[in-house]
């Protein structure tokens, strides 16, 4: 089975003439995709009408402030300690491409709807000592994924700042508030019913988010509105949290590109 690329260019189809400006991952001796190097937080000079006349970017919302600027907000990370091997990348406008292999098949299944709901493109890929538990993963993972965001964001210059979203599903439903402030809190208010779902402990729900909000400096309240299905709790949580962070990290036109706070700065220093 083919593995689809993790970076889903939001660009228009360019002239056959002009480079593409995300190059073309290579297959490597060993048959997987070899994902190519390139600079993050950098910025692509290019000029299109389709796009200027749109005022659409790839996610969906708004367009970069400055006319001729695509930003390539992007982060990876690479996390290895004596437990775990942890590589993450995400692409803020993406298309909703996930591509996870955690050693954690529910975890894997909460970073697909991350993916789908976000429209971000979410790369995983993981190694630790899951014949202990699954604690040491999951936490470094989130840990990755929240530093890689802190860098995809990276002076956050134009955006909404602010998330609200409630999911339902089903009988469940969770409401999820948060502020890419710089300023890490979590507030978790779920009361998920059973000890595992599947393979994966529930406790470890709370330090996924507690981990991300960490590294990646946001505020973050959860708040379980309805539920008595484990699995319903926690995939309502992962899917309002990826549509609150999606509105929170789109643009806002009126803005014109300033930090959308007082202060005028937004950074975990």
């Amino acid at each position: 089975m083919t593995t689809a690329p993790f970076v889903s260019p939001s660009l228009p189809r360019l002239h056959s003439a002009r480079a593409s400006p995300f190059p073309k991952p290579s297959v490597g001796s060993g048959g997987g995709v070899a994902f190519p190097a390139r600079t993050y937080g950098s910025s692509l000079r290019l000029r299109s009408a389709v796009m200027s006349a749109s005022g659409v970017g790839g996610n969906g919302s708004p367009m970069a402030p400055e006319e001729s600027t695509v930003s390539s907000r992007l982060g990876e990370v690479k996390r290895v300690t004596k437990e775990t091997n942890v590589h993450v990348k995400i692409n803020l406008d993406g298309t909703g491409v996930a591509n996870s292999s955690t050693g954690i098949p529910f975890l894997d299944h909460m970073l697909d709807q991350l993916a789908s709901h976000g429209l971000f493109d979410v790369y995983v890929k993981a190694t630790g000592d899951t014949h202990i538990d699954d604690h040491h993963s999951n936490e470094d993972i989130a840990l990755a994924i929240g530093t890689a965001l802190l860098q995809a964001l990276g002076d956050r210059k134009g955006i909404n700042r602010f998330g609200h979203f409630t999911a339902p599903l089903d009988e469940a439903a969770v409401e999820v508030i948060l502020d890419l402030s710089g300023r890490p809190h979590l507030s978790c208010g779920l009361s998920i019913p059973t000890e595992r779902v599947g393979t994966y402990d529930t406790q470890l729900v709370e330090h996924f988010f507690q981990s991300l909000v960490n590294t990646s400096g946001m505020t973050l309240h959860i708040r379980q509105l309805a539920g008595n299905n484990s699995h319903h709790i926690i995939e309502a949580t992962f899917k309002a949290f990826a549509r609150a962070l999606r509105q929170a990290t789109e643009y806002d036109l009126r803005r014109q590109g300033t930090i959308p706070s007082s202060k005028g700065v937004l950074s975990r220093s």
